[in-house]
């Protein structure tokens, strides 16, 4: 043995032995401390990560909210700096801009992908721990042509202005939105403004001849369809 191989931390063999499992099957039989520990690796490639991974996860509850965690919150955990949190930022506008891009891609009506247009809802806003207020845009053919948004607003509100929703609408040349915002309580049963200014939506959409699809309210794991609960008018 040489003294360089002498010299090289345990954990190098580790990592080392992670990365070819990963190879093998993408990462598909990896827990999330492991994954987490690789990524890690990237931002912080000359120490020990292991440790880290499985504390974030304790803290945090698993990988998702891990890279989805607020900055402030990252930061105030010791062994975190700028560069890792970056990193945890771009792999996961990476990845939602994947599946946006795979919704918006698609030569069919978005309502034949529900369930991979609600996970997208989910993930770009069900993690945030304050209320936004998000527009998806459909042509005449339900497919998707942009999306917005409108609004950030508190924990537990968030300014919604039929109006603007309109307005934004016609600006984008739009036939039909759907309409999402969040709630970080995780419980997304609407409340009745939320009905209520759903109706003045739907209301200030039919005066210029657009049609309200759906409105989504999510969280981490849940979501309420107005749709599919008879909330919305019938036209």
């Amino acid at each position: 043995m040489t003294d360089t191989e002498e010299k090289q931390p345990d954990y190098i063999g580790h990592r080392q032995r992670l990365k070819e499992r990963f190879k093998l099957g993408n990462g598909a039989d990896m827990a999330d401390y492991e994954m987490l520990e690789l990524l890690l690796t990237l931002a912080i490639p000359r120490k020990d990560t292991k440790p880290l991974a499985k504390a974030l996860i304790k803290e945090f509850g698993s990988f998702a909210e891990v890279l989805s965690a607020a900055d402030d919150k990252l930061m105030a955990f010791s062994g975190l700096k700028e560069n890792t949190i970056f990193v945890f930022k771009l792999v996961r506008e990476a990845a939602l801009r994947m599946t946006w891009q795979k919704l918006s891609e698609q030569d069919a009506p978005v309502m034949t992908s529900y369930d991979a247009i609600v996970d997208y809802c989910r993930a770009a806003s069900g993690y945030n721990d304050r209320e936004e207020f998000r527009i998806i845009f459909l042509n005449a053919k339900n497919r998707i042509i942009a999306e917005e948004v409108q609004q950030r607003g508190s924990v537990n509100s968030v300014a919604i202005h039929p109006r603007e929703v309109m307005r934004a609408a016609v600006m984008k040349g739009a036939t039909a939105l759907i309409i999402v915002h969040n709630h970080p309580s995780g419980d997304v049963t609407p409340s009745r403004a939320d009905v209520e200014v759903t109706k003045k939506i739907y209301e200030a959409l039919a005066a210029v001849d657009i049609r309200l699809i759906d409105h989504f309210i999510v969280s981490k794991n849940l979501v309420y369809s107005f749709n599919d609960h008879g909330l919305l008018p019938c036209r």
